[in-house]
């Protein structure tokens, strides 16, 4: 990785069972991480937590997660596009393992952090889902490593399911400071893309400087695999291209010692919050029936 590259297409970070692999040293910077694991039918791995805690997602297919003397089974999900998925938090310091069956892919959403907490399962009836925005800005938000949903360290993970045409994270917004109201966070955005009847499918993540010590500036199209790296600035919006759907898995930490997701919009877009009362939420959501359905924090 180069200093001052921010998007990586699939299978450009890829590192030893990896396919996907995003540490803080390559991101220049402190806190988040991401891998992706791809284990065929019968396959198993292992890893050392290190200092950093971390959930293990399926993206899809099932999995077991041993991890202090506990053993989750993961039930999955055919595909990010077709359900809600449990998944298993494990701690720093921890030695791992992660079989499957039948095969399949899953995220291993990471953060250094100091305190070590219990290993856990998460089942998906306990994951709100989330309609955010209205109109052409309606999205789909799978809460399942939220800050005020989940207990962790410093990890905050989310996942985002934006319908053909709709723009998500949007207005742009930020979090790279430390003040009232905001929060600094790191943020890494994994993308997939539906495959729109058979076709590989694009999508198109915009991020741009929110001040004279903000250089982040990415305008990508993004395809399935692909990541952008958000140390600072304004980011969004997110497209989903005409006849594609796209998902998106968010992963965030920062030094902040309170652990919250505190945003601030840009201010020459904000006033677009003001037109989501008037307008309906896109009813083409949710994508997929969630076990619990919310509409806080339009």
């Amino acid at each position: 990785m180069t200093e001052k590259s921010f998007y990586y297409p699939a299978g450009s970070t890829a590192r030893d069972r990896y396919c996907t692999y995003v540490d803080p040293e390559q991101a220049g910077w402190g806190y988040s991480s991401l891998r992706v694991l791809e284990l065929a039918e019968g396959e198993e791995h292992q890893m050392s937590t290190a200092d950093s805690e971390w959930i293990v997602l399926p993206l899809s297919g099932s999995c077991a997660v041993e991890c202090d003397d506990e053993t989750f089974e993961l039930a999955g999900r055919k595909s990010v596009f077709e359900g809600v998925t449990d998944f298993a938090y494990v701690p720093r310091d921890a030695q791992v393992r992660i079989s499957s069956d039948t095969g399949g892919r899953f995220a291993l959403t990471g953060a250094r952090c100091e305190n070590r907490l219990p290993a856990r399962y998460g089942p998906d009836s306990g994951v709100p889902v989330e309609l955010r925005g209205a109109g052409q800005m309606s999205r789909q938000v799978n809460n399942f490593g939220a800050a005020h949903v989940f207990e962790a360290d410093r990890l905050i993970a989310v996942e985002v399911l934006t319908p053909s045409g709709n723009w998500s994270s949007f207005p742009p917004h930020k979090h790279d400071e430390d003040r009232e109201g905001e929060a600094e966070l790191e943020e890494i955005y994994y993308f997939e893309i539906g495959d729109g009847g058979g076709n590989p499918g694009v999508g198109y993540q915009r991020v741009y400087p929110s001040g004279p010590d903000s250089d982040t500036d990415v305008l990508a199209e993004v395809r399935s695999g692909d990541v952008v790296l958000i140390p600072d600035g304004w980011h969004g919006p997110s497209m989903a291209v005409p006849g594609y759907d796209m998902y998106y898995l968010n992963v965030m930490a920062g030094p902040s010692p309170d652990r919250a997701w505190l945003i601030c919009d840009d201010p020459a877009h904000a006033w677009v919050r003001g037109t989501w009362e008037q307008q309906p939420v896109d009813p083409r959501l949710p994508l997929y029936r969630a076990p619990q359905e919310s509409t806080e924090g339009r």
